[in-house]
């Protein structure tokens, strides 16, 4: 049995591909501040890194990596229950969207422009959230 992919599944399946890379910088960062024999040493990472862009990019990973789960459930409800609307079609790729700017805007260290990104996102979850309840 093969079910249609909504958009809800698909714009989350791209936020999970984009989240199963962006380990990739810091740990770049911690291979070029220790060398390879000295970063795989390391980890806990107890030793803490020079660059104050890698760490809140390890931040921002596990940020997304939190969000992308409340909202993974949440998408995925939306297909068992049927219950996708244009409200919420319009809410995943805003959630991709603003979860990939959240990652970059977190990285360079802009926080004023970084949690307006996290609430809406977070709105995306709400969206979602509330269709599924109204079906209740």
């Amino acid at each position: 049995m093969t079910n249609a992919l909504t958009p809800e599944l698909y714009w989350t399946v791209l936020t999970a591909g984009v989240a199963s890379i962006l380990w990739i910088p810091y740990i770049l960062q911690r291979i070029r501040e220790l060398g390879p024999i000295e970063a795989f040493r390391d980890p806990l990472h107890e030793v803490p890194t020079k660059a104050p862009w890698a760490l809140r990019a390890k931040n921002a990973h596990l940020n997304m990596v939190e969000n992308l789960l409340v909202f993974a459930v949440l998408a995925v409800t939306i297909q068992i229950v049927g219950g996708g609307t244009a409200a919420t079609a319009i809410a995943a790729p805003l959630f991709f969207a603003t979860r990939a700017a959240h990652y970059v805007i977190y990285s360079l260290g802009l926080p004023w422009i970084r949690t307006p990104m996290f609430l809406i996102g977070f709105g995306c979850q709400i969206t979602l959230l509330l269709a599924i309840l109204s079906r209740a």
